[in-house]
């Protein structure tokens, strides 16, 4: 029989999920007010693997703003994660999962997809209540489809 500790613990992992799916799915409804409510005020964030520049530490702001202007050109964006681990402590968290994003613009040539496979490190910490994402690293393992998916293709000229 589970003991109190096992069950909060259990509700803990619960909410580190369920606090990044919301930064996954805020982010495919291109929700960046979703998005900066799932981000601490300061981000350890590392999209380096994926030509995202220099680890650095960013405002969620920041981190939002980011996103909106770059997938502001692509039609659908979709997140899939799974295989996640987490370490949930009393009030910080350490978690992983792996993550299939899509991008999505139709073109004339039909190249109309860019997959993007890899992997997420997380951190998060609980602060009144609420789980918060303090530290963001993509594991970039390959890139799949069009690179170039908001250059016009040559028939688009």
């Amino acid at each position: 029989m589970a003991d109190q500790h096992d069950l909060q613990a259990l509700v803990a992992r619960q909410h580190v999920i369920e606090t990044i799916d919301e930064l996954f799915m805020a982010t495919d409804r291109k929700d960046w007010a979703g998005v900066r409510a799932v981000l601490a005020p300061k981000v350890q964030f590392d999209m380096s693997s994926a030509g995202g520049g220099p680890a650095a530490e960013k405002t969620g702001q920041e981190i939002a703003a980011g996103w909106e202007q770059g997938l502001a050109a692509i039609e659908a964006v979709h997140h899939q994660a799974g295989n996640y681990r987490v370490d949930v402590g009393r009030d910080r968290a350490e978690a992983s999962c792996y993550g299939i994003a899509y991008h999505y613009l139709p073109k004339r040539s039909g190249r109309n997809t860019r997959v993007f496979v890899g992997s997420y490190d997380f951190e998060l910490e609980n602060t009144a209540g609420k789980w918060r994402i303090t530290a963001f690293r993509y594991n970039l393992k390959f890139i799949d489809g069009n690179r170039e998916l908001e250059k016009p293709d040559e028939a688009e000229g």
